[in-house]
């Protein structure tokens, strides 16, 4: 049994969904349950329920888009990702997952092909961490890796409890049914943007993924006192930026990495009280820690931990853990479905490591779990240039429909 996909219909889709959160540069500004993600959310939606779909939200915020099966007691083939974006982020990042996914549920059904499982399109919620930290929150809890109560008390940058926010997603969609939160998988499939150049490079259309390196995610809390900057002479000070300042560059020095595997990131640096004639009394900066292997992440941890002692003087300074995942492996009937596909297909292709998170990862200890990359322009990712061409976004989900085709039958 094969489906073909209506490439054009789908171009169409991500042209539109861009108008979300659309930014004068091109790109999307749709954080996480803002209004601009309500709104993506609710055209999903709308599109879903012309379809004859149906929908349904679980107690986190996560979207499910239900064609059923020939057996609706069998737990579905679920294919997605997420609709939020970073600041000033692209069109493409996670909302190539979730139209892909919506797409190869409606060849399917055009098609008249009936599948013995349930089919479903998922949107993630908080994928991206940029209103509310941490990332891949929606999928985490869904998997049981996070509480549900940790998610929804989360407050955000601007203020706004998580739980508001699901709120007033679950009153924007009264049509979705609950969703019982673990409900399980036959399967799940992601689709996604590469967000770096090994595709492009190699003239490849699809990566098929192996696996998704750890990351490791840490604040530094630096604390010094607020003096007047025209007064108080060098001797007498304790600037926490200075501190702070050095500290990010014994980092750099201590976490080089000869080989460029490791990927040693700050990418949040705030003072306080920010004030032009006051030597600040506070800085605080985030660390993202990334790399294949789980023992390097543990290894470099404890040179942060060393390194910020050592640095901060004459002020004090903490070390906080604030998220963490382990290095995972995506093996089994997903990836040789993806693999099996795209030679049929006659799809060029090849094996790729992901070096981004993705919700995929919390689930190749509870279901067949699988990821393939597209390539994006030049590797540029979370950046209003982001492009993925049509042809590829076609090629891509033409994959996720065959691989969900095969895995429902």
């Amino acid at each position: 049994m094969t489906v073909t996909i209506d490439s054009d219909r789908l171009w169409n889709r991500h042209m539109e969904l861009a108008r979300f959160g659309a930014t004068a540069g091109g790109g999307v500004w749709r954080l996480a349950l803002d209004g601009s993600d309500l709104e993506a959310h609710r055209a999903l939606a709308d599109i879903a329920l012309g379809l004859g779909f149906k929908l349904f939200l679980d107690d986190v915020g996560n979207l499910f888009i239900r064609r059923e099966g020939l057996d609706p007691l069998l737990p579905p083939v679920v294919s997605g990702s997420h609709c939020d974006s970073q600041p000033n982020g692209g069109r493409f990042d996670g909302i190539f997952g979730v139209l892909a996914a919506l797409e190869a549920l409606q060849s399917i059904q055009q098609s008249g092909v009936q599948t013995r499982h349930p089919l479903e399109c998922v949107v993630w919620n908080n994928e991206e961490g940029s209103r509310f930290a941490p990332g891949c929150m929606g999928s985490a809890v869904y998997s049981g890796v996070m509480s549900l109560e940790q998610a929804l008390a989360t407050i955000g940058d601007d203020g706004v409890p998580l739980r508001d926010c699901v709120r007033a997603l679950r009153e924007l969609l009264p049509e979705a049914e609950h969703r019982p939160l673990g409900t399980p998988f036959a399967a799940l499939i992601e689709a996604h943007i590469e967000q770096g150049p090994e595709l492009e490079e190699g003239g490849i259309t699809l990566g098929v993924v192996t696996g998704m390196q750890g990351n490791l995610r840490l604040m530094v809390d630096v604390t010094g006192r607020e003096d007047h900057s025209g007064t108080t002479p060098r001797r007498r000070r304790k600037d926490a930026f200075f501190s702070a300042v050095t500290i990010v560059q014994a980092l750099r020095e201590a976490l080089h990495d000869e080989k460029d595997v490791l990927r040693f990131t700050v990418g949040r640096f705030s003072i306080s009280p920010n004030a032009w004639s006051v030597v600040p009394g506070r800085a605080s900066f985030a660390i993202d820690l990334r790399h294949p292997d789980q023992a390097e992440l543990e290894r470099c941890h404890a040179i942060v931990i060393e390194t910020v002692a050592r640095h901060a003087a004459p002020c004090e300074a903490t070390v906080t853990q604030k998220s963490s995942a382990i290095p995972v492996s995506f093996e089994g009937p997903v990836r040789d479905a993806i693999q099996r596909a795209a030679q049929l297909r006659q799809i060029s292709h090849r094996s790729i490591y992901s070096g981004a998170g993705h919700d995929s990862r919390y689930f190749p200890g509870l279901c067949p779990t699988g990821m393939l990359f597209i390539p994006c322009k030049d590797g540029i990712s979370h950046n209003e240039a982001e492009y993925a061409s049509p042809s590829d976004i076609a090629a891509g989900a033409q994959i996720v429909a065959d691989v969900m085709l095969e895995l429902a039958s």
